[in-house]
């Protein structure tokens, strides 16, 4: 009862406030009102409202049956761990913790610590000292045309030598493993965001300003951006009035017992099901078994991604005393795509939605609503695929093909106009075989890129070439020259993989 009100009072503030900046904005003289006529046209009227509330989950487990749930789940992984350690002492007579592939997967951490701290130093000194000199000489300047474009496009050059080419350059050239790789990605996709929503919010009011006006954000406000939980830059969020260190801790504890419980399923029940599946002969009946093999444990990973995000971001927000910790909704109880797209990561969508689709909506003058909301998806798809492809090593647009087109899809047909229960089956459904699809296809390249690796087919290739070229070659010295047999490109590559290593 205490969260719906908590939530009514929220959803009653956030209406007071925009209500509250309408009226006082009506309410402006004449000449305030028209000081300056192109503002309200180039800047987005909606914007984000911070608010103090806290996380869903967190008055979730307020109920003692949520908390029961939870409950579960830690004794779920201390099954696995119990299973670990006997397996261990029947095979070996001691109990072994094989932690083989956690350090594999974040493997050379010191590689990732100074690539981030470049990342951060650039992120952190440049933006703010392009924008606070530009800021400077803009009102003054006889020629603020040549000088944005000169500082735009200095300040363009550096975001793509540093954070465009050096991440890439770091994760391709020390081979970095799939988990370290995420690590460097996601921290280049987070800056980025962040540094571009703190120019978006401030060269405005360089641009809209009188030259007495013109006020220019702190350092301290930009650098805190840089932690606090958001990519919505404000000069002040709302703050809690103090630290609760032991939430900190747990929070921190809950994130380890996360990343142990996601090592234990991906352990226990995906590496050992796809690596003697990939051994195999082919077949659409394996392929089909094992996608639905694969849904168990999707929707075991889900839940630990939203606990692991959870914990988190809650722990950062509580470190820095941020107040607003609402960083997703009950995206569970979605019945249309839509919303679950909007509820599942509410920090991404807000940024999403004040600085790609409103500004395309506006460059669009309002027009075109499907063509920007389209765009938006592709977006959203090609990052989460540069990811994917930079982190695993090899081009494979699973992610890409079902979230820019089946996602697409869905949004249209599965829309806010079905309330009913049964869609919200529907949501689960195609989540629960989506993601199966894409676990299973990703384990199956990956481990036949092990199996039969691209060089060796390539070796392969060119020895049967150049053995059929010899022949050739002789054949025709001796006058006994007969027509080459044109080998079916199906059966040729079948004796290639008669001739791979059956193991890495």
């Amino acid at each position: 009862m205490s969260c719906h009100l908590r939530n009514l009072l929220d959803k009653a503030v956030a209406e007071t406030v925009n209500s509250y900046s309408k009226n006082h904005g009506n309410s402006l003289t004449p000449k305030q009102g028209h000081a300056n006529p192109e503002r309200h046209s180039l800047v987005s009227e909606k914007k984000k409202v911070f608010l103090h509330r806290a996380s869903l989950l967190d008055d979730l487990m307020e109920v003692e049956h949520f908390r029961t749930i939870y409950h579960m789940f830690v004794a779920v992984l201390c099954v696995f761990v119990i299973s670990t350690l006997a397996v261990g002492f029947i095979d070996q007579g001691r109990l072994v913790l094989d932690f083989d592939l956690l350090l594999y997967t974040f493997g050379q951490l010191s590689t990732v610590a100074w690539s981030w701290l470049c990342l951060f130093m650039y992120t952190l000194l440049v933006p703010y000292r392009a924008m606070y000199w530009w800021g400077s000489l803009y009102p003054n300047s006889n020629h603020p045309l040549v000088l944005s474009v000169a500082v735009g496009g200095l300040l363009l050059v550096c975001y793509i030598s540093v954070l465009g080419v050096f991440p890439i350059y770091v994760v391709t050239q020390y081979k970095l493993p799939p988990a370290s790789s995420s690590i460097i990605l996601i921290e280049q996709i987070r800056f980025v965001m962040k540094s571009y929503s703190f120019l978006r919010e401030a060269v405005p009011r360089i641009l809209f300003k009188e030259k007495k006006e013109v006020q220019l954000p702190k350092f301290s406000s930009y650098l805190y951006f840089l932690f606090c939980p958001t990519l919505i830059y404000k000069d002040s969020y709302p703050r809690t009035p103090c630290i609760r260190w032991n939430y900190v801790a747990k929070n921190f504890a809950q994130f380890i017992g996360c990343l142990f419980f996601g090592y234990y399923i991906m352990g226990t029940l995906c590496i050992p099901f796809f690596t003697n599946m990939s051994k195999q002969p082919f077949s659409t009946k394996t392929l089909v078994l094992s996608i639905f093999h694969a849904i168990l444990p999707v929707f075991t990973l889900i839940s630990i991604f939203c606990f692991l995000s959870d914990c988190a971001l809650n722990a950062f927000a509580e470190s820095l005393v941020f107040a607003d910790r609402m960083f997703y909704k009950d995206w569970w109880n979605s019945t249309s795509f839509s919303n679950y797209y909007r509820t599942w990561n509410v920090v991404v969508h807000d940024w999403l939605y004040h600085y790609l689709y409103q500004d395309l909506l506006w460059l669009c003058r309002q027009r075109f609503r499907t063509g920007v909301m389209l765009t938006v998806f592709f977006v959203s798809a090609s990052v989460h695929e540069y990811v994917l492809i930079l982190s695993l090593g090899y081009f494979y647009p699973v992610m890409f093909c079902l979230f820019a087109i089946f996602g697409v899809l869905f949004n249209i047909m599965i829309n806010d106009k079905r309330t009913s229960p049964i869609w919200n089956v529907m949501v689960w459904t195609f989540l629960f075989i989506g993601q199966g699809i894409q676990l299973c296809l990703y384990f199956q390249e990956w481990y036949a890129r092990i199996h039969c690796p691209l060089k060796e087919v390539q070796m392969h290739i060119e020895c049967k070439l150049h053995r059929d070229l010899s022949e050739e070659r002789e054949e025709r010295e001796t006058g006994k020259f007969h027509s080459l047999v044109i080998f079916s490109s199906h059966s040729y590559m079948d004796n290639q993989v008669v001739q791979c290593p059956p193991t890495c």
